[in-house]
């Protein structure tokens, strides 16, 4: 069963813009499928193909004579000799719409990248399945606590039970679990072989981890710490490797679309801002595998229940923008030493929107006490703000923040 996905427009426009377009992202989000779905009349070429692979890394001049474009290369990241061949196909023919790619290494293809096709290539990033995908909504506008967002939101925002929402939350965005036949088990199946194939492939493809034993324990740290701070002293010292090393896995996790690194907020802030990032996975149902929690019920009344719905909606709302195309959208949150946060923090067109998460079905005014720090501090001008929490309807709690139930994520 096909799920129509958001992105599918946006690569239907940036491919009239270049004469290539590449989606990247991490394994199994759907980057082959969508692009076979838009472009089945293609030829599709695969270099996960071992003959095929060794061809195109040997014989890249002949590789598109015998499969002439316009074509579809999937995993491209493992041939990247055909990237000069792209370029001068391109330059010469001066024709949009050549060239279809997938790859799923994001820190090798982008150099690759950057080096031969820069001007030339439009890069899209897609992550699995958004909330508005899985339940059928046509509506694709980025997220923001507005009240032209919310009204143009409403008519496409469907009801859904507590019971539903964890049940996606713990199952994951991964389109391979909303096949009908995909039970507990098999949920369990798929994700031990997610991590398994991600440490043996794109792991030891990326760098010299040498221990997976101690990169698999990191992996499972990582994700008990998700909404959190990150701290890579503590995870160090649990799995007996050097703050170095531990910096140098968190990076590999995010540049393989594991993880988003959430940046604190600077603007002429004092010294009493916290300065480090706070980690969230991308995937909620990774992170429930990793850390345990093998059912909703478990998850929903376990002790990650809060931290896990606020990477839920903090992934959610990074799909919402990585749909459209966008990936510098000036995301950030808030957090002093006194102890004042604001969980997120977007900012757009010189406007700063205060966003915080709660796991709560009633928040109130004291909630957002620290949207107050952004009039204090200056520099951007604080816009509308909201609570993202489970709630049954919209409500005011001053003449600009709201209530807002996550059905209008």
């Amino acid at each position: 069963m096909y799920i129509r996905r958001h992105v599918e427009d946006t690569i239907k426009k940036v491919s009239e813009m270049y004469p290539a377009v590449i989606i990247t992202g991490p394994r199994q989000v759907g980057k082959t499928t969508v692009l076979k779905k838009l472009y089945g009349n293609l030829r599709y070429v695969t270099l996960d193909n071992p003959e095929t692979l060794e061809y195109a890394r040997k014989e890249g001049g002949l590789f598109f004579k015998t499969f002439v474009p316009p074509v579809v290369l999937d995993e491209v990241q493992y041939a990247p000799e055909l990237f000069p061949y792209i370029k001068i196909i391109a330059d010469e023919t001066k024709q949009k719409k050549l060239f279809y790619m997938t790859g799923s290494q994001t820190f090798h293809l982008m150099k690759s990248v950057s080096e031969s096709l820069a001007g030339r290539i439009g890069i899209i990033q897609i992550l699995g399945l958004s909330l508005r995908e899985i339940k059928g909504k046509k509506f694709n506008m980025p997220f923001l606590p507005t009240g032209e967002y919310l009204e143009q939101s409403e008519e496409d925002a469907k009801e859904l039970s507590q019971e539903e929402i964890w049940s996606i939350i713990q199952r994951g965005s991964m389109p391979r679990l909303y096949h009908a036949d995909v039970d507990d088990n098999l949920w369990r199946q798929f994700y031990s072989d997610y991590v398994k194939t991600y440490i043996e492939r794109d792991v030891r493809a990326l760098t010299q981890v040498g221990d997976e034993i101690a990169f698999l324990q990191f992996m499972r740290l990582l994700a008990a710490s998700t909404g959190q701070l990150l701290n890579y002293s503590r995870i160090a010292n649990e799995i007996g490797k050097s703050v170095g090393t531990v910096k140098n896995w968190v990076s590999i996790l995010r540049t393989s679309g594991i993880i988003y690194l959430l940046q604190p907020y600077y603007h002429n802030f004092n010294k009493r801002i916290v300065k480090t990032p706070k980690v969230y996975f991308l995937d909620t149902g990774l992170a429930s595998y990793l850390t345990g929690w093998y059912t909703p019920e478990q998850l929903q009344f376990g002790a990650m229940s809060g931290s896990m719905f606020e990477t839920f909606v903090v992934s959610e709302i990074l799909k919402s923008y990585y749909n459209k195309g966008y990936d510098d959208f000036g995301f950030s949150f808030y957090r002093d030493k006194d102890m004042n946060e604001i969980d997120l923090l977007i900012e757009n067109n010189g406007v700063l929107y205060p966003i915080e998460i709660k796991k709560t079905g009633n928040p109130n005014k004291q909630d957002i006490k620290a949207f107050s720090k952004l009039e204090e501090e200056g520099g951007k001008v604080p816009g509308e703000g909201g609570i993202i929490c489970m709630a049954d309807s919209i409500r005011y709690l001053t003449s600009k923040d709201r209530v807002i139930p996550f059905k209008y994520l």
